[in-house]
């Protein structure tokens, strides 16, 4: 982990840290922020390629199904 300088909305960073709790330290807020951001973006990633590839269509199909079950 590496220290970087930046300046950071109080505002925003207060309403972060009273979200996270009463003892959050403004490392804590700004690390899970960063971090739910990832997530989220990978998380529509995923969506849109389930959205894109359609990885169940032959679930819907019932003679695949009735295959599976044999």
């Amino acid at each position: 982990m590496s220290k970087t300088l930046i300046d950071v909305d109080e505002d925003l960073l207060g309403r972060a840290r009273a979200i996270l709790g009463p003892h959050t330290t403004k490392k804590d807020a700004v690390n899970t922020a960063l971090s739910k951001l990832v997530r989220l973006h990978e998380q529509r990633e995923t969506i849109d390629w389930i959205i894109a590839t359609d990885p169940v269509a032959d679930l819907r199909d019932p003679e695949v199904r009735a295959a599976a079950r044999r």
